[in-house]
């Protein structure tokens, strides 16, 4: 089973994305701050990260600079989801996917399912 970490400050957004996901199978786990992301990385070693880029402590774009700095996690998926023009941003510090809001929360199983399996 496949573990995913969802990074948002919206209690109701992860609570969608979660049950969505746990009912395709995945393992989920979360945080709310971006300061909270490294850590739980690192305990939690999920297969695939899907980030908001307005989090309450910083910006997802942010996160995603912090966790490429780290070599062991270079190549670990990170998806950024964002209703603003971020994309060039999102890549550029390393996502591997970005999209757009607002997007179909049934896609999020395969596009995780394609980004795992490389």
């Amino acid at each position: 089973m496949a573990k995913v970490l969802i990074v948002d400050d919206d209690v109701v957004t992860v609570r969608l994305l979660s049950t969505l996901l746990e009912m395709d199978g995945f393992d989920v786990v979360t945080a709310g701050r971006g300061q909270d992301v490294l850590p739980r990385v690192h305990a939690e070693a999920p297969d695939a990260i899907m980030i908001d880029f307005h989090l309450a402590d910083m910006d997802g774009v942010e996160v995603i600079r912090q966790i490429r700095k780290d070599p062991k996690l270079h190549t670990l998926p990170i998806i950024m989801a964002s209703g603003l023009d971020v994309q060039i941003e999102a890549i550029s510090a390393g996502a591997s996917l970005f999209l757009a809001k607002p997007f179909d929360p049934g896609e999020l199983p395969r596009l995780f399912n394609k980004l795992i399996a490389g």
